[in-house]
């Protein structure tokens, strides 16, 4: 079976995949800037990155190593030009709502979650945000001033790109006449060049977000955060750096030279870029009001059909949205959770099916740059031939055991587009799965306080009474989850 090769986008080939460190693999991936609720755009890339996270965890259970998940919330500092101008995009839409930008951040973030969370998208390792790295951030800045690669002008400072030999090199942007068409802003009469870039921006009269700093009060520019926090959790080198297509140039460029700059060290070793959603042909966006809600979607859909019909595209490929091509979605996914639900329903036969040739079919696939489009495709061939068995004479226990476990681990645990089999078996008896999953979040919230107060005898209680009724609690770091007990 292959090895993991994934695309850089810094060498235009796809590379074999190691982790630096043989014993944890880094990914960091560009979060969203939180002053509106989530679209289908931003579903694309964060569940494409998901699956990422996902192989990567599984591989490494193999091989090894662990993974350190790092994705940032841009609270501050982001500008409506997405480069040295313009407001900042949380602040404007706090003063459309009339309210503080702490609260616009704070309510759009927790927005976010919620909707990832429908999605089945895990939640990164460490969620740092912008506002609460303002110390770390004026660190990077003094650094690069102190090695000659910025400059302060009038309280903003600024990063020279004609001190950065190789400024570029990811977007392929390199000589100044293209540096400057791309800025999309005039020269500021404070720069020494257009194409340098803001690492520190003067708060002017009136701006809320502010903080003081060697250069007066001001905050820092967009770039600067992700730097900053990458490293901090991450070391100077990352493994993996993941984010939209849209922010090579200027944002991952500048985070590339600023970081470098500072350390001398290689950024980043393997840079991902997922493609954009498309509505007849254009790219979905806020800023061109031709986005579709996420909260508004799940109104009609299932989250996991749209997570189903995101992942049938390639991470690198465009995906076109309308309402026909998410129903046809639905019609596959129903039919993955009906095959799954006749699996567990199946009383013992005599058939067998050869699961290791479909096992190797998808470890290919997926080491080949992610390719959840192949992956897909092979779980349904996988359905046929389950279907088939069962048909003609059924299957034997271990044939049995072994694709309930394949199912599990390819469609569940790495697609994330199976539902559990609680889920679908509590459907059989009448019982409403939504209202079980109800049920259950009481009962872990209730669990949840009692281990918060020591009283570990309730929650041991809770946990046991559960696992009498065949509902099997698991304690992680990131939280508890429940699944029921296999037949």
């Amino acid at each position: 079976m292959s090895a993991l090769h994934i695309y850089n986008s810094l060498s235009r080939s796809k590379e074999l995949f190691e982790p630096i460190n043989p014993a944890m693999a880094t990914i960091y991936v560009c979060g969203p800037t939180v002053y509106g609720h989530a679209h289908l755009g931003h579903a694309k890339s964060y569940v494409s990155f998901d699956v990422v996270v996902r192989w990567l965890r599984h591989t490494g259970q193999q091989q090894g190593y662990k993974v350190r998940y790092v994705q940032n919330i841009t609270d501050v500092g982001h500008l409506t030009d997405d480069a040295d101008e313009g407001e900042d995009k949380i602040q404007k839409q706090a003063s459309l709502e009339r309210t503080e930008p702490m609260e616009i951040a704070q309510f759009y973030t927790r927005s976010f979650y919620e909707d990832m969370d429908r999605l089945g998208v895990l939640r990164p390792n460490i969620a740092p945000t912008a506002t609460g790295h303002i110390p770390e951030q004026i660190a990077l800045v003094e650094r690069l001033i102190e090695k000659g690669f910025a400059y302060e002008s009038d309280g903003n400072v600024y990063f020279e790109v004609d001190t950065f030999e190789s400024y570029g090199k990811l977007s392929g942007r390199t000589d100044q006449a293209a540096l400057q068409a791309g800025g999309r802003v005039e020269q500021r009469s404070d720069k020494r060049n257009p194409s340098d870039f803001a690492l520190w921006k003067k708060a002017e009269p009136g701006h809320i977000m502010k903080w003081r700093s060697p250069w007066g009060e001001g905050y820092p520019g967009w770039h600067l955060e992700c730097s900053a926090m990458s490293m901090k959790y991450l070391g100077e080198t990352i493994d993996i750096h993941g984010g939209g297509m849209e922010n090579k140039f200027p944002h991952h460029d500048c985070e590339i030279a600023q970081s470098e700059a500072a350390t001398g060290k290689p950024y980043v070793r393997f840079w991902m870029h997922n493609n954009m959603v498309t509505v007849d042909g254009v790219k979905m966006g806020k800023s061109l009001k031709n986005f579709v809600n996420l909260k508004e979607l799940f109104e009609t859909f299932d989250p996991l059909v749209i997570r189903f019909f995101i992942l049938q595209s390639h991470y690198r490929s465009p995906l076109d949205f309308s309402e026909a091509a998410i129903r046809a979605s639905q019609s596959g996914f129903e039919k993955l959770q009906e095959a799954y639900k006749r699996l567990l329903e199946a009383p013992q036969g005599l058939g067998t099916i050869d699961i290791e040739s479909f096992n190797s079919k998808i470890i290919d696939a997926m080491n080949d740059d992610f390719n959840t489009p192949i992956t897909i495709s092979v779980i349904f061939e996988f359905v046929k031939t389950l279907n088939s068995a069962l048909d003609r004479e059924g299957i034997d226990a271990e044939t049995k055991t072994g694709a309930v476990d394949y199912l599990e681990t390819y469609a569940g645990e790495v697609l994330g587009i199976l539902k559990s089999s609680g889920e679908l078996l509590a459907g059989k008896s009448g019982e409403s799965a939504q209202t079980l999953d109800e049920v259950m979040a009481v009962l872990l919230e209730l669990r949840k306080q009692a281990r918060e107060n020591r009283d570990f005898a309730t929650s041991d209680r809770i946990r046991d009474l559960l696992l009498q009724r065949g509902i099997v609690l698991k304690d992680t770091k990131e939280g508890t989850s429940w699944s029921k007990k296999k037949a």
